[in-house]
């Protein structure tokens, strides 16, 4: 594997950790500012006796904010994340999945679009074509995959059709245990892509989550439904699916795993490769958003390579700033690789703490 490691790389990652370290300083200055700032920032750097626009001058330096907290983003008021400097500007606002009581609301006004635009380019042109038409097999309503999705398709020169799904009854239906209900909806919204497949000639590409592309393959074959590339993503994307997604269910089509969430975007996979044995691994896409892999026990601790730990993550946007995050999910910590010279996360999972808590759904 050594071979495989490309001798700038070292260089590379000095340089990425330089840009992630000036892009730090930028966005704590645009937050802490009185006259960009959003309301919570303001607030929060009041109660201070010390002014991060002038201290915070590394992405390390961001350990001295504390952890961000998770009850931050449940409830109201949701104008006091709008920045100043954009005042006047269409806000839309995001909902976390709610799988654990009130749902955190991020709102949003660029980055769904530039963060999806980024994705783009990671995504080869005979996979998924330009021009080609998507479908939307996942989550609608107040969900960032919705309107990021359908961007991406009109980013490529696409038109996105679109399913309805509402995660939060399956997750009511299978906390009841109503089984057999859970998956009648399913079944129910995989019939919705297949009236669209039937019906758009078009459509090429698609975007689905781990259940809903294996309840799909069972009724159809994809690629003779004409789909050349699935970008997928979900909390039960695991190595055994990968291998089964790629060698059963897909028969060639292109397979585009991907880690994502309303906080932090879009993380992209790592190439294929023999040697990782379907791992899934992911980079963020820096310096945008950073994930790192920490002590549970120590959260201020990264992990080594290799180690199992929480997934840290921190977002730095100008239209989002939350530092240190602890996430519902674990993962092992990867070292950089080739155009991502920055740490990665390899097979992400929800935190084995919290199992006995977290419903998934279709996910």
């Amino acid at each position: 594997m050594g071979t495989l490691i490309p001798t700038d790389l070292p260089a590379k990652t000095e340089a990425a950790r330089a840009a992630l370290d000036a892009w730090t300083r930028e966005i704590v200055d645009w937050h802490f500012n009185p006259e960009t700032g959003c309301p919570f920032w303001l607030d929060f750097a009041a109660r201070l006796d010390w002014d991060p626009r002038t201290e915070i001058r590394t992405y390390a330096d961001l350990d001295r904010l504390g952890f961000f907290q998770d009850e931050w983003l449940r409830g109201g008021p949701v104008r006091r994340w709008v920045p100043k400097a954009y005042a006047g500007r269409p806000v839309y606002v995001f909902e976390t999945g709610g799988s654990t009581g009130v749902p955190k609301s991020r709102i949003s006004i660029d980055d769904f679009r530039i963060d999806y635009e980024a994705f783009s380019a990671t995504l080869p042109d005979d996979a998924f074509p330009p021009g080609s038409d998507w479908l939307m097999l996942g989550p609608s309503g107040p969900r960032r995959l919705r309107l990021a999705v359908e961007h991406l398709a009109q980013f490529r020169g696409g038109i996105c059709f679109m399913t309805d799904l509402d995660p939060r009854w399956v997750i009511k239906l299978v906390k009841r245990g109503k089984i057999e209900e859970a998956e009648a909806y399913k079944q129910h919204v995989v019939e919705q892509g297949l009236t669209l497949l039937r019906a758009h000639d078009n459509i090429r590409c698609m975007f689905t989550t781990p259940k809903l592309l294996e309840a799909l393959c069972e009724k159809v074959s994809l690629k003779k439904m004409g789909i050349r590339g699935v970008f997928c993503g979900g909390t039960e994307m695991t190595p055994q699916f990968h291998r089964f997604a790629v060698e059963e269910l897909l028969d060639g089509v292109y397979f585009a795993p991907t880690y994502g969430n309303t906080l932090m975007g879009l993380a992209v996979h790592k190439p294929r490769r023999p040697e990782d044995n379907y791992a899934i691994i992911y980079y963020p896409p820096a310096p945008r958003a950073m994930i790192e892999v920490v002590d549970p026990d120590n959260p201020t601790r990264v992990v080594g390579y290799g180690e199992t730990g929480r997934v840290r993550l921190t977002t730095l946007t100008r239209e989002f700033f939350m530092p240190r995050f602890l996430e519902r999910d674990e993962a092992e910590r990867e070292p950089s690789y080739t155009e991502y010279p920055w740490d990665g996360v390899r097979n992400v999972r929800p935190f084995s703490r919290f199992q006995k808590t977290v419903v998934e759904g279709v996910y």
